[in-house]
């Protein structure tokens, strides 16, 4: 089985729901609509998750590519 690019999995996962984790603390909840080469993520209806407060996000959520610790399909 040959191994997945990260650039691959983000493409699978296009239009599901995503968990991003941010550097600082802060994660990401919501629908995976783009993504380009510096990993810069755009979410809809996201939820932004800081320790255990829930806060839903209006609109479209753009996150850099160079704060992202990690995205999980």
């Amino acid at each position: 089985m040959m191994a997945m690019k990260p650039l691959d999995l983000l493409q699978q996962s296009l239009h599901k729901r995503v968990l991003v984790e941010m550097k600082g603390g802060r994660s990401y909840r919501g629908v995976l609509d783009a993504f380009d080469q510096h990993l810069n993520v755009v979410l809809s209806s996201a939820e932004e998750v800081v320790e255990e407060t829930v806060t839903p996000r209006t609109g479209l959520t753009l996150l850099r590519g160079d704060s992202i610790v990690y995205i999980s399909p």
